[in-house]
């Protein structure tokens, strides 16, 4: 039973069920940090930032003053990022759905700003779920009041739509009908539409309210929010549109009022008045992801993030977590290809190399090194020199050539030999070396393909390394790097046939 248990219990089948559990909490963590701190899978994603400033503006009647101001909420449609009050010398409180200021008594205009900043707007539909209101209080009409009112009911019905899209595609028809127009006042408004089909949905047992809200456009001032009218229906509060009777919250579109309670309320002034600026800014997605965290109430999970610690070191960091990519490349090129390089993991320093370098410059020095080296390394061999005292000689010779090369390349004006200082001085040597002694035992076929074979595994390498949104993904969502720990060593008990040997081993494959 245990050796059956034992042939079971294999390490490639331990491997996979580490590998699935390694995906699985992987996936967890990237759909954790998506809803709750925002992360995106674009380096470069933006949000929207709005700042909206209400400035009220009145005249103190000498008595101590009073504002009450309505204000957003945070909801599914946007999020608060930051609030501030200009008011000098009033007591200012910041209530869930109100800004409360006071003050001793004052005389003479007064003007107070209220800015807040909100970020994540999105489309909500303006169908929200809630609890059913009371039934509303049905309006008292009299008999001809009433018997215009069930007109309109049965002229609104031949519209489309629900009740209230048809009640205001109605109300809005051009021509408008004898009938309407004998229903609303001499000088129709946006509200008394609103109130009026308020009164007929409340008529045929509705319960509805009014909206105010604000279009959020780029460079907007001094305007008055508008208005729209909400209706309880099958269980949900439905927004509509009091112009065209569309349902749903538009795009950009703040709510800062409902129901019955006022937008702004003065005591001990007069002549009051509001008007809203909206300015847009834009900043990076990856920047609000700690106030992100503390609105869904996942502030310390982000203060013990890595995202948390200085600039400096992340972008340290951000090179570190792409670096297991490339190592799963290396691993992939000599394992399962088959491609012999220069050492396991000198392609990878190459590419880093690169990376600084530059593509283009990069090649030419690393030729130019590498040519220079082995002529050098060639005269070497002559001299029957000891391994360690070679290999140093090597070393400073490699240094001599960047040097000269930095000199030659600022004599004429060009940045290439600049470029040759990034390359690793002891890691060049030791390919010389290696290359040298290929050359001389397998010959210069040998050891002129391993210097290709290093040079596309590099370039393989280059490729993952220097780009920025691989190198985002990477550091944005790090647990991958659990995946491809597990993927490589899945890839250490690979027993088959390398890509390049099938050709070799055709005959026994068949």
């Amino acid at each position: 039973m245990l050796e059956r248990l034992k042939s079971f219990v294999t390490i490639r089948f331990v491997l996979t069920l580490c590998l699935i559990a390694s995906c699985l909490f992987a996936g967890y963590k990237i759909y954790y940090k998506v809803k709750y701190w925002g992360f995106s899978f674009a380096p470069h994603e933006r949000t929207d930032i709005w700042t909206i400033e209400a400035d009220v503006n009145f005249t103190a009647n000498g008595e101590p003053i009073k504002i009450s101001l309505a204000k957003p909420q945070s909801s599914n449609e946007y999020k608060i990022l930051d609030e501030d009050i200009v008011a000098p010398g009033y007591k200012t409180k910041i209530d869930k759905d109100r800004v409360i200021l006071s003050t001793a008594a004052r005389e003479g205009e007064q003007n107070v700003y209220y800015r807040i900043l909100l970020f994540d707007n999105q489309d909500a539909k303006g169908k929200t779920a809630a609890p059913a209101p009371q039934a509303p209080e049905k309006p008292i009409y009299s008999e001809q009041e009433k018997a215009i009112a069930e007109e309109i009911l049965s002229l609104a019905s031949k519209q489309s739509g629900d009740l209230p899209q048809q009640l205001i595609r109605l109300f809005n028809q051009v021509p408008p009908e004898p009938t309407v127009t004998a229903f609303l006042p001499m000088k129709k408004t946006t509200k008394n539409v609103a109130e009026n089909i308020s009164k007929l949905l409340a008529y045929k047992g509705i319960a509805s309210r009014m909206a105010r809200g604000i279009k959020l456009e780029e460079e907007k001032t001094a305007f008055s929010p508008d208005l729209m009218l909400e209706a309880y229906l099958n269980g949900r509060w439905k927004l509509y549109d009091l112009t065209t009777g569309k349902i749903g919250l538009p795009k950009d579109f703040i709510i800062i009022q409902r129901g019955g309670t006022s937008l702004l309320d003065i005591a001990g002034g007069e002549d009051s008045s509001i008007k809203f600026s909206v300015l847009k800014s834009v900043t990076n997605t990856f920047n609000l992801a700690g106030k992100r965290a503390k609105l869904s109430n996942e502030q310390q999970a982000y203060d013990h993030s890595i995202y948390n610690l200085p600039v400096n070191q992340q972008s340290a960091i951000k090179w570190l977590m792409v670096f297991p990519l490339a190592i799963l490349v290396i691993a992939v090129v000599r394992n399962f290809v088959g491609l012999k390089t220069m050492g396991t993991f000198t392609p990878m320093l190459i590419a880093m190399a690169l990376v600084k370098t530059g593509l283009g410059a990069g090649l030419l020095c690393f030729v130019i090194i590498m040519g220079l080296g082995l002529l050098i390394r060639a005269l070497f061999s002559k001299l029957n020199l000891l391994l360690v005292p070679r290999i140093s000689a090597v070393v400073v010779c490699v240094i001599l050539i960047i040097q000269y090369m930095t000199e030659i390349s600022y004599r004429f004006d060009s940045d290439i030999g600049t470029a040759a200082s990034f390359f690793p001085i002891i890691i060049m040597a030791w390919v010389i070396e290696r290359a040298s002694i290929t050359w001389e035992e397998e010959g210069a076929f040998n050891a002129c393909r391993e210097i290709i074979y290093s040079l596309i595994a590099a370039l393989a390498t280059y490729v993952i390394i220097c780009n920025e949104t691989i190198r985002y993904i990477m550091f944005a969502f790090n647990e991958l790097n659990i995946v491809l720990l597990f993927l490589i060593m899945m890839l250490g008990t690979y027993t088959g046939y390398r890509l390049t040997e099938l050709k070799r081993f055709r005959p026994l494959v068949k």
